[in-house]
């Protein structure tokens, strides 16, 4: 009889469940015998623009060196970043992907015996990240769909070593202003690190969120991770980045993979990085699909969440689950966030128009079903 290695994994592994990533184009187009060219995929909250020409020309001139290492230490993308916030070179670390990020610090900051403290309704890695390394997972019950940032503070104990907060918040899209933020970092015990997880940041304008990156020199138990999956339009080449103090940067680099972050990833980011027409584009772009899937959803009588994200969840009133089936079969992908605590609810994506049409009238559809 085989040994049963799931039971000698470290019971946190055991609890988890892997993390279910939107359905991809071509596993859609296999399973019910559609033509990919036909289906929308409106579930990862991808950029609907495609990446940067500048980021793609990148990439063209990188291919060559396709046989060399990729720089350990990404000098330039660091120097950049670093130039743009106006931050020291060793207060950036990269990621692959800001997923990674979250990785470092749970690996290097949390341990059994020891806690995270994070919202309900919150992105799923938090969890995932705390538990496999054994640690504590604090869920503290949303409000209004958001983080409740006093019961947070109150949730902190004395084996608390990490918070993670998302502003705006993924898959429900809230959000809280420079004040609230402000308060609980004012409150926060300085042994605690706060995560600030920035990853749709660049989609707000006109100090609609707070800047995270503001509050570092003043704070040296602030986190700040963001990504170059969105906004940027890279989603595929993972790479995303913490700012911090260089002490904890320091930390974080001693338990990073090396070459984390490929060389493709690391030219095409330096080149996105430089691309404010393309990032104008994907904000407005993704004002315009927000306002035409609210006035959607108000036309058939549903509710939602307002968001700050590049996407929206919306309330289907009764199961999602078999309206997403339906959109499926229509060539629609979206996310459903039954997994969130949220079964009456989809996470769409804002698409392009046409996307975003597609799916409203999809969705018509499944409804009247």
């Amino acid at each position: 009889m085989s040994c049963d290695f799931l039971a000698l994994a470290q019971p946190g592994v055991q609890k988890l469940s892997p993390y279910v990533p939107g359905k991809p184009v071509d596993e859609l187009a296999r399973e019910l015998g559609l033509d990919p060219d036909g289906i929308v995929k409106l579930a990862s909250n991808e950029n609907p623009l495609g990446p940067s020409p500048k980021a793609l020309m990148a990439i063209q001139a990188a291919l060559p060196e396709l046989a060399r290492y990729p720089d350990g230490n990404g000098f330039e993308l660091k120097r950049r970043l670093a130039e743009r916030y106006g931050v020291e070179l060793s207060q950036v670390t990269l990621g692959n992907g800001s997923n990674d990020i979250l990785e470092l610090v749970a690996r290097a900051y949390l341990a059994p015996g020891l806690n995270a403290v994070f919202s309900a309704h919150a992105f799923a890695v938090y969890p995932i990240a705390t538990q496999a390394v054994g640690a504590q997972s604090k869920i503290v019950p949303a409000k209004d769909w958001g983080h409740d940032l006093d019961a947070m503070l109150a949730a902190i104990d004395e084996h608390t070593r990490v918070v993670f907060i998302a502003n705006p918040n993924n898959p429900t899209g809230t959000w809280f202003d420079a004040v609230a933020l402000e308060r609980f970092l004012g409150k926060v015990p300085e042994r605690v690190l706060v995560v600030l997880d920035e990853a749709y940041i660049e989609y707000a304008t006109g100090g609609e969120l707070p800047d995270g990156v503001r509050y570092l020199a003043g704070h040296s138990n602030l986190l700040v991770s963001r990504t170059f999956s969105k906004a940027y339009g890279l989603a595929a080449l993972r790479v995303g980045y913490a700012l911090c103090s260089a002490t904890i940067a320091d930390v974080l680099n001693r338990v990073r993979q090396p070459f984390n972050v490929n060389s493709l990833a690391q030219a095409a980011a330096c080149a996105a990085l430089d691309d404010l027409d393309y990032l104008e584009r994907s904000r407005a772009l993704n004002d315009a699909g927000m306002a035409q899937l609210e006035a959607g959803f108000a036309e058939l009588g549903l509710g939602w969440i307002p968001s700050k994200g590049n996407f929206i969840a919306v309330d289907c009133a009764r199961d999602a689950g078999p309206i997403n089936q339906a959109l499926l079969r229509a060539g629609v992908i979206v996310r459903p966030v039954a997994g969130y605590g949220m079964p009456t609810y989809l996470r769409v994506t804002i698409g392009t128009e046409a996307e975003n049409r597609r799916f409203l009238q999809a969705l018509r559809e499944a409804l009247a079903q």
